[in-house]
C-alpha cells in the first residue's frame, strides 16, 4: 500500500492523506474507548483494551510516516512546523485514550466503578474526534472555511464542557472516596480523559491556524 501511494500521490499531497488516516484512526480508537467503558463484561473489556492498544500502535506508525515524509520533502502543503506540531498533538490524543484503557486494566477498575462522568468524558473525546476528522478533510483545498470554522468552534465548546465535567468529577471524588489509593487511580483516569480533550483543542487550533495562513 505504501508503494502504491508513493507512486500515485505527489510528495507534497501525501501529508493530507496521512493526516486523514491519523484522524480516522483517532475516530476508531475513541469509539472503542466509549464501548470499553460502557461494557459490563470483563472479557469484552479486555478485548476492547487490546483493540485500542493495536489502534494506538497504528497511530504511532502514521505519526512516524508523517515525520519521516517531512524530513524527505522539500515542498510541503503548509508550514513544516505546523505539520510537525499537528502530527505530535494527534499522536498525543491517541496516547491519552490508550492510557485510559490501560489504567482501567492495570488498576483493576471494575465496571461498577466507571462513573457517569467518565463515560461522558469519553463521549466528548469521540465528538472531538469526529470534528477533527471533518476539519482535516476540509484542509485539502483550503476552501471549506465554514466547515473548518464550525469544527473549530464545536471542539472548543466540547473542551470547555469537558473541563466543567472534570472539575465537578474531581470535586466529587475527593468528597466521596475514602480509599486514598483508589482516589489516585480514579484521578489519573479522569486526568487522561480531560487531557485528551485538551489535545483535541490544541489540534483544532493548529488546523485553524493552517487554514488562516493559506486562505
Amino acid at each position: 500500500m505504501s508503494t502504491i501511494l508513493d507512486f500515485f500521490i505527489p510528495k507534497e499531497r501525501k501529508f493530507f492523506t496521512l493526516f486523514e488516516s491519523a484522524t480516522e484512526n483517532i475516530r476508531k480508537i475513541s469509539k472503542k474507548l466509549v464501548e470499553m467503558l460502557r461494557s459490563t463484561s470483563h472479557e469484552d473489556i479486555k478485548k476492547l483494551r487490546n483493540e485500542i492498544d493495536n489502534l494506538e500502535h497504528i497511530g504511532d506508525g502514521i505519526t512516524h510516516d508523517i515525520l519521516n515524509q517531512l524530513s524527505l520533502s522539500f515542498i510541503t502543503p503548509f508550514d513544516r512546523e505546523d505539520i510537525h506540531q499537528l502530527a505530535v498533538v494527534l499522536d498525543d490524543i491517541a496516547d491519552n485514550i490508550n492510557g485510559v484503557s490501560s489504567r482501567v486494566i492495570l488498576y483493576k477498575i471494575e465496571p461498577k466503578d466507571i462513573t457517569p462522568e467518565i463515560n461522558k468524558l469519553a463521549e466528548l473525546i469521540e465528538l472531538c474526534a469526529e470534528q477533527l476528522h471533518t476539519a482535516i478533510l476540509s484542509l485539502r483545498n483550503f476552501k471549506d472555511v465554514a466547515i473548518i470554522n464550525e469544527a473549530y468552534v464545536k471542539i472548543n465548546s466540547i473542551e470547555n464542557h469537558a473541563d466543567d465535567i472534570f472539575d465537578m468529577a474531581i470535586g466529587k471524588l475527593f468528597d466521596d472516596e475514602k480509599d486514598p489509593i483508589k482516589l489516585i487511580k480514579m484521578k489519573e483516569i479522569y486526568q487522561a480523559l480531560e487531557t485528551a480533550t485538551d489535545k483535541a483543542e490544541d489540534a483544532a487550533d493548529i488546523i485553524k491556524s493552517i487554514q488562516v495562513k493559506n486562505t
